[in-house]
């Protein structure tokens, strides 16, 4: 705990400072900086047995630390490049196993909580206008300030996280600024491809017209479930995805969003069913990994502004579950909802309040293959009650703009963790702690 506060406040003078001599430049850039500190705590919970995979019934509080650099220039017109480095460190309460809605979206499933210094984007993205008319665009992380044709071809090409492009929402995206739940920073049952850390080598195009936008992508998979490095094979390992966005106003003034996804995975995925069939004993669905296997879903997303200060939102998605997860989580359907407030009625308009449940589910073949004592890479319990798990997060998010800091106590309900019916409810606190510039 003692290193990964110091190493995160080492981080922050060094960036703080630079950031501060920001002078104007020859060509127009960005520079921004993020630190998040997430510290969570579980009081005891019954469980009638527990498993290699399982939430842990007792233990200490664990806390995560990420830092990231943003920056970027406009060397040409149209064109931008940007790079990423990320610091992170720490861990999730179980090694980040045992709840498929895992609760701290800010942990990667790395075994080594020491804090490592890696590459998180680099990549460059092309606009090609169709027309005259623009909107202005601010300053931003991995967005320099200019302006954004109404009508545009764009392609965007390299390493980075395909979250940042897909499935986006106003009110429920960012563990970092919004809710922690790894079920509600993303439409879950999407096993979006990502090496651990949660980036990939990808090719987005999107077209967009007023208040239309087409965008598809295709991606490297990583070369094992969960696995730290992605497979450069593209014939045999690959992820394919598509969405269509509609913006538009209610009554004119609230804006909304409505997102339709669809994805497919290939990679050596195994079989539930066939780890079942040719299990000896446990059934392992490693063991059967073979090439040519895949995953396919679909999802639906919603967000909409209701009132000047709140707004609420609505995600859906399903996928096959009949072969192992590979990248995100072991979630095969999911719906959630909520709400988010914004603290104008109390004089606090930069303060964020958001309550919202999420209800997850897994297939019938994952199903039976957690109960024959299976283990996936988040879940397995040795045995399995099957019950839907159902997640309610409530938070509030304190900012100080003069300090640019944000503090957010956090509350998650967890009922029947891993699915199982024979374990928990469990009660999760936390506090994330972020700084951004």
């Amino acid at each position: 705990m003692k290193k990964i506060l110091s190493v995160g406040l080492l981080s922050l003078g060094v960036l703080h400072g630079s950031a501060q001599e920001k002078k104007d430049s020859l060509l127009p850039y960005t520079f921004h900086f993020q630190q998040t500190l997430v510290t969570q705590w579980h009081p005891d919970f019954s469980a009638k047995y527990t498993g290699q995979n399982s939430f842990l019934t007792h233990e200490p509080s664990a806390t995560s630390i990420t830092s990231t650099i943003y920056a970027g220039i406009r060397p040409v017109k149209n064109l931008e490049l940007f790079i990423n480095p990320e610091l992170a460190g720490g861990k999730g309460l179980s090694k980040a196993t045992g709840i498929a809605g895992f609760p701290n979206g800010e942990t990667f499933r790395v075994g080594d909580p020491t804090p490592k210094i890696y590459l998180a984007r680099a990549f460059g993205v092309y606009t090609l206008p169709f027309t005259t008319r623009v909107e202005t665009d601010d300053d931003d992380q991995n967005n320099v300030a200019g302006t954004t044709p109404m009508h545009y071809l764009r392609f965007i090409v390299g390493k980075y996280c395909l979250a940042d492009y897909f499935d986006l929402n106003n009110y429920s995206h960012d563990p970092r600024t919004q809710f922690l739940n790894w079920g509600l920073m993303n439409n879950a049952a999407w096993d979006y491809p990502a090496d651990v850390r949660g980036y990939t080598m990808a090719v987005t195009l999107q077209y967009r017209k007023d208040n239309w936008m087409v965008q598809a992508a295709s991606s490297l998979e990583p070369t094992e479930a969960n696995g730290p490095n992605l497979n450069y094979n593209y014939g045999r390992s690959n992820g394919w995805m598509a969405e269509v966005t509609h913006t538009h106003q209610l009554h004119g003034k609230h804006e909304g969003n409505i997102r339709f996804m669809t994805f497919l995975n290939q990679a050596a995925m195994g079989n539930y069913l066939e780890a079942i069939r040719v299990a000896v004993d446990t059934p392992d669905v490693d063991a059967v990994g073979r090439n040519g296997h895949t995953k396919y879903g679909f999802g639906i997303n919603m967000d909409q502004e209701f009132t000047d200060d709140g707004g609420a939102f609505l995600k859906a998605s399903w996928n096959d579950g009949h072969n192992q997860t590979w990248a995100f989580t072991e979630i095969d359907q999911t719906i959630s909802a909520g709400w988010v407030q914004a603290g104008n009625r109390w004089h606090r308009p930069q303060d964020r309040v958001g309550l919202a449940i999420v209800v997850n589910g897994i297939s019938r073949d994952h199903q039976k293959y957690l109960a024959a004592g299976g283990y996936g890479f988040m879940l397995g319990d040795g045995q399995l009650n099957y019950g839907h798990e159902g997640i309610l997060e409530l938070y509030y998010s304190w900012n100080i703009s003069k300090l640019h800091l944000a503090i957010t106590p956090d509350y998650q309900f967890v009922l029947n963790p891993g699915y199982n019916k024979d374990r928990g409810p469990v009660n999760i606190f936390g506090i994330r702690t972020r700084v951004a510039f």
